[in-house]
């Protein structure tokens, strides 16, 4: 994959990552796009023409993000114009995804969940700021029953009988979830997008990235994404440090959960991608 995508794009990253060498670049696969690492900047390139049309929106969120304090590094938009319109630029943060070996160190586990927590206290407290209200959309009142509807209509046809009897109970769930905008969510708080140090001994979060799907929405979104990410060991310890009062944190983080095979397939379906679609579908085939 990255020599397919170094050659496809060689050209434009001469351009755009003046000095790096090829053979240095790291290339990541999303499941919307092509992510390419440079020593100071990073390119990021639409697999899908919905994708490349959502790139300005993208744009827009990192520049509402100049300036919040969320105790971590995120990318700053770089207001290079695509003369194709299918890719952003913006700097490189510093820090590498958490790998497995790393989360099972002693104490690694408790730290992980400590910095995770303090994170989602800031993202809390900027979704009360004036310009992430002013520039971040809301999550829509009837944003589970539409996506309940759309995943019927969509992708039913797509399993098998059992599927859908499982797809059935994972949805009518949803009914059940609160409306909720008063926090930053970052909609995708997978383990791939939080970046970490830990030439101390245990893992230090120095960064967040990939904001796409970044709204005003329920910060039980991104505990799921967290849990989802590091396993129950650290989403456990995220909820005994959560504020008590907010009693029904875990049963809506379990509820979303249950929706995240569905919620890959969807966009996969919309976005033309077949691997990310088979993959989201297993369970329901």
């Amino acid at each position: 994959m990255q020599a397919r995508v170094l050659e496809v794009y060689g050209e434009v990253l001469d351009r755009l990552l003046p000095g790096d060498r090829p053979a240095e670049l790291v290339v990541r696969e999303g499941q919307f796009h092509y992510v390419v690492v440079g020593s100071e900047r990073v390119v990021s390139f639409a697999r899908t023409e919905a994708a490349a049309q959502r790139l300005p929106a993208r744009g827009a969120v990192l520049r509402a993000l100049a300036g919040i304090d969320l105790g971590v590094a995120v990318p700053e938009y770089l207001p290079i114009v695509s003369p194709s319109g299918d890719y952003l630029v913006m700097t490189r943060v510093a820090g590498a995804p958490l790998d497995e070996e790393s989360l099972r160190g002693p104490g690694a586990a408790e730290a992980v969940a400590r910095q995770c927590h303090d994170l989602l206290a800031r993202l809390s407290i900027a979704g009360s700021d004036r310009r992430v209200r002013e520039a971040l959309p809301a999550a829509p009142a009837d944003r589970w029953s539409r996506f309940a509807e759309d995943v019927r209509i969509e992708l039913y046809p797509l399993m098998n009988i059992a599927g859908r009897d499982r797809a059935d109970q994972e949805l009518s769930a949803l009914a059940a979830l609160p409306h909720l905008t008063d926090a930053l969510v970052h909609g995708d708080l997978g383990g791939e997008n939080l970046l970490w140090d830990n030439a101390s001994g245990l893992p230090v979060l120095r960064g967040v990235v990939d904001w796409d799907s970044a709204c005003l929405g329920d910060p039980a979104e991104d505990y799921a994404a967290l849990g989802a990410g590091y396993g129950a060991d650290v989403l456990d310890r995220l909820l005994a440090l959560a504020d008590p009062a907010n009693n029904d944190l875990a049963p809506r983080i379990a509820t979303i959960q249950g929706t995240f095979a569905l919620q890959q397939a969807l966009d996969a379906h919309r976005d033309g991608d077949p691997e990310e679609l088979a993959d989201g579908l297993t369970v329901y085939r």
